[in-house]
């Protein structure tokens, strides 16, 4: 075989290896709540090899990677007729991010893309980036595609070449194959986390936004909002139709910032939420994974919110072009209320935790609440453990064994 050959047999072996890889349930991994998987569900090495090499040995004789793939990350995932999708944010390595749909019959692995990305129609103003989909089956019989839009800031002073702006970019589609353009969201503040809820209410659609006062800075932006507006196809929210459903609080996981994941669930207790929390630390901004619950017929009034992250980078999950953040825009709920957190950990890789809707509801609401105090979180960690050491005592189990 020609060295051509050669090397193209050895990146079908390699690709093969990834896309047929088999998950495994991670076995030290323990907490109850949701369990991990030993892989992640993508990465950039399960892109397509047509999507990065000319094939063809007359044009490119080394075999030259002409368009690489940097990361597969931050996931719109959607269960349709027995199958999962993600419409996976895609970053090449010219730091251009862009939308592919990866499909399989497990929910945890076997993942392969459609044969070519998400052609997703450019705004009236085009922007530079688009990235982190947001997908939404509607009521009203449309799949939504809310994603940030992301245009260099007109205003910005000369030779600043890094100040953005952030729009919410809608989209719709019937099959994730064709996708309408719709106008940008308008309203007072960028946006970068816009979640469209699944109902209508009050004859309306409603959105999870994120006020912000610039790209990066939530600046005076008070949470996870809330606001209705009459129609997708000119989506506008006028200064003061925002409530904060989900506010941001001093010295918690969420302080700086914190953003809708995928749109809420909805079960017999009320709608379940994921959501991103972010807080500052030596090393940074720390990003985690968080869940609360909202009331069914006011799903603006959160109703249960356990204190502390559900989900935080573990091990290698730290390590990548943003380190110490996972992060989610994509949840699945199939036929057996099984639920599939879908998150991509550093911005580099995607993985799955699997749960139950039982599981999360009881998580939601008998985990205590932050109390905001070292005293008080002191006082509650002691009033579980006096119920643990009675209980124990009365059923003979010995201390030592726990301790």
């Amino acid at each position: 075989m020609s060295y051509f050959d050669d090397r193209l047999q050895f990146l079908i072996d390699e690709h093969r290896d990834h896309v047929d890889m088999e998950n495994s349930v991670d076995e030290s991994w323990m907490n109850g709540v949701f369990t991990r998987y030993e892989n992640p569900v993508l990465t950039r090495d399960h892109i397509p090899l047509y999507w990065k090499y000319d094939v063809n040995p007359e044009t490119n004789p080394y075999l030259m990677e002409r368009n690489g793939v940097n990361a597969t990350l931050n996931s719109g995932a959607i269960y349709l007729n027995g199958k999962f999708y993600l419409v996976v944010r895609i970053e090449g390595n010219d730091r251009k991010s862009f939308f592919g749909v990866a499909e399989s019959d497990s929910p945890v692995d076997g993942f392969q893309f459609w044969d070519y990305p998400c052609v997703i129609p450019e705004a009236e103003d085009p922007e530079t980036n688009v990235y982190d989909m947001r997908l939404t089956q509607h009521q009203d019989g449309w799949i939504y595609g809310v994603f940030c839009a992301e245009r260099k800031d007109p205003n910005a002073p000369s030779g600043d070449l890094s100040s953005a702006v952030a729009t919410a970019g809608i989209c719709r589609t019937k099959d994730l194959k064709t996708w309408e353009r719709l106008p940008d969201l308008i309203c007072p503040s960028q946006q970068r986390n816009v979640v469209l809820h699944p109902e209508f209410v009050n004859g309306k659609y409603a959105l999870y936004t994120r006020p912000q006062d610039g790209f990066i800075d939530a600046g005076t932006g008070g949470g996870i909002a809330w606001a209705l507006v009459d129609d997708m196809a000119h989506a506008v929210i006028e200064k003061g139709q925002e409530i904060v459903v989900d506010e941001r609080v001093y010295h918690t996981i969420k302080e700086v910032k914190n953003g809708q994941g995928a749109h809420p669930i909805k079960t017999d207790k009320g709608w379940l939420h994921v959501a991103h929390g972010v807080r500052g630390c030596a090393a940074g901004l720390r990003y985690v994974i968080y869940a609360f619950l909202t009331d069914l017929e006011e799903p603006w009034k959160v109703i249960a919110k356990p204190g502390g992250h559900l989900i935080s980078p573990m091990a290698w999950e730290r390590v990548g072009d943003v380190s110490n953040v996972v992060f989610t825009n994509g949840m699945i709920r199939d036929d057996d209320d099984n639920l599939y957190i879908y998150f991509a950990s550093s911005d580099t890789r995607l993985h799955v935790a699997e749960t139950t809707i039982d599981k999360m509801l009881d998580y939601v609401m008998n985990t205590k609440e932050d109390p905001h105090r070292t005293a008080e979180c002191v006082k509650q960690r002691n009033e579980l453990i006096t119920k643990n050491l009675d209980y124990m005592k009365k059923i003979g189990l010995d201390k030592e064994l726990l301790r």
